[in-house]
């Protein structure tokens, strides 16, 4: 089978987008594997798939595979390559679309510089549904917010913050970003048994109370250049911890996103950033792999 694709990216973070509203492509794990894959096939971080509008009230839907196949919930930086591909493919001609996720619906706004914002939906602290089980866990408060000691066997402990911006996160500060054991640690964090789906692990350096380094190990990826979802959490935490205020530019090893939150539990994230297409291309995908 042979299908086209379009490379992108978002602030390093890269993807390979699927056009799949004139019909289902209907790929197995092992073809989004393979599509991922930066020796066999094209090479992302993950796989977005854009889809007709499943309800009214809706532009289109949006589904995401990370690099090992595997369905998730949300994607920050793949949304606002997402919109960005259905405006320049002709999609759709509004500057601000909804569009459904496995866990709702999200909005996505073309500004006129050419950056996109993201609505986020506000962030989830609820630890069933993040999800995440803390029991046997030693807990401390920080301004009046849980946080929690991960042991992590020969690497120690993680002290971290734990919440949802539609897939999990666990956030933890560190002093320099560039020589913590990131590569170390994030795949111990990231499957931790308190997380019963795994979790993406963040390292939040904060250089002032408007300005933080980032770097964030993802669930089923490992380390990418940038995660918008992240870089979320990680504001958010900060803020709550009291550490940030409510507009945070976030500086990625691809790029810098800014996140605004007002602080309050109902009140959504909004997310800014680039947004590129890289190149477009066809492949021949194996049936059986």
């Amino acid at each position: 089978m042979h299908i086209r694709f379009t490379k992108m990216q978002g602030a390093g973070n890269d993807f390979v987008v699927l056009d799949e509203t004139r019909g289902r492509l209907d790929l197995s794990a092992a073809q989004y594997r393979f599509l991922a894959d930066r020796h066999f096939g094209v090479g992302a971080d993950q796989i977005l798939s854009v889809r007709p509008a499943p309800a009214p009230g809706l532009d289109f839907e949006y589904v995401i595979h990370n690099a090992d196949g595997g369905e998730v919930e949300h994607c920050g930086n793949g949304a606002r390559c997402f919109v960005r591909y259905v405006i320049d493919k002709g999609l759709t001609d509004k500057t601000t679309v909804r569009v459904k996720v496995q866990q709702g619906d999200i909005e996505l706004r073309m500004n006129p510089d050419g950056r996109v914002t993201v609505d986020m939906g506000a962030p989830i602290f609820d630890w069933a549904r993040v999800p995440f089980n803390p029991v046997g866990l030693i807990s401390d408060q920080v301004h009046g917010w849980p946080v929690f000691d991960l042991p992590l066997g020969e690497q120690g402990m993680a002290r971290v913050a734990v919440l949802s911006m539609g897939n999990p996160h666990a956030v933890q500060r560190v002093d320099d970003v560039d020589t913590f054991a990131v590569l170390a640690q994030g795949p111990l964090i990231e499957q931790h048994p308190a997380f019963p789906k795994r979790v993406n692990a963040g390292f939040m350096q904060i250089v002032s109370r408007s300005q933080i380094r980032l770097r964030v190990y993802e669930r089923g990826t490992g380390e990418t250049l940038a995660c918008g979802t992240g870089a979320c959490a990680a504001v958010v935490a900060g803020i709550r911890q009291g550490w940030l205020d409510p507009r945070v530019d976030v500086q990625t090893r691809g790029g810098v996103l800014t996140i605004e939150w007002a602080g309050q539990p109902d009140s959504p994230v909004l997310m800014t950033g680039p947004a590129t297409s890289v190149f477009e291309g066809s492949i021949a995908l194996p049936d059986t792999l």
